[in-house]
């Protein structure tokens, strides 16, 4: 049972390395998508900082190859991959569906986030490279992601404003990821995929300058670094 989740592993990795390839891909949603046409949003990240996606697809095989191959039996890889697998189904899924519908696209990126982070808080210490990191970056991603396509339908939906949407969804990314951070130390990979998508909103808030969501990303990387610091100095 053990082998076959982890060729289920290695098969979910691959579709969703392959999904990108298999579709006209996705840039972000499209203003229109939205009865309020979201263009230019305080919460997007400038578009330079979707390339870590590359990084994450190929680790990601790369790490579920490697648990196939010399860790299929392994107890302390096991516990992650079921819900490793129902994160990358998901995801493999959802970029046609971000094509068609915003809505239901956030609703399937917080479920690839819930399970993605119940993967990561359930893998083993050994093998750090090719089991946690992975599932780390990846996890790391999808907070961020997950909160701006939340930021964004909130503001496309008329619930809340776009600047209000993007100060409460940076703040819950940054809540979600201080939690995932003191429940999984040792995972600086996690913090450093969110800094990246926080620099990501920084860049392109600052022309016209966005103080209140610039000075709240500076203040969020700060909180981030701190906390792996001080884990690092506990020798956590």
């Amino acid at each position: 049972m053990n082998r076959m989740k982890a060729i289920l592993t290695l098969t979910a990795a691959v579709a969703f390395l392959l999904s990108p390839l298999t579709t006209t891909g996705f840039n972000g949603f499209r203003p229109d998508q939205f009865p309020l046409p979201q263009i230019d949003p305080p919460v997007q990240p400038e578009g330079y900082a979707f390339a870590i996606w590359g990084l994450i697809y190929l680790w990601l095989v790369a790490g579920a190859a490697f648990g196939l191959l010399a860790r299929a039996e392994a107890p302390d890889w096991d516990a992650p991959r079921w819900p490793l697998i129902v994160s990358l189904v998901v995801g493999a899924a959802w970029i046609p569906v971000a094509q068609m519908s915003p809505l239901w696209a956030t609703v399937l990126i917080w479920v690839m986030l819930v399970t993605a982070i119940m993967a990561l808080l359930s893998c083993g210490r050994g093998d750090r490279l090719w089991l946690a990191v992975p599932v780390a970056l990846y996890a790391g991603w999808l907070t961020a992601a997950s909160c701006v396509a939340l930021a964004l339908v909130l503001a496309g939906h008329s619930i809340m404003g776009e600047q209000a949407a993007a100060i409460a969804m940076i703040v819950l990314a940054l809540v979600i990821g201080a939690g995932v951070l003191i429940a999984r130390p040792n995972t600086p990979e996690y913090a450093l995929t969110l800094v990246w998508a926080l620099v990501g909103i920084i860049v392109s808030n600052l022309e016209p300058r966005n103080i209140a969501v610039l000075a709240l990303c500076v203040a969020g990387i700060a909180v981030l670094g701190t906390l792996v610091v001080r884990q690092r100095q506990r020798g956590a």
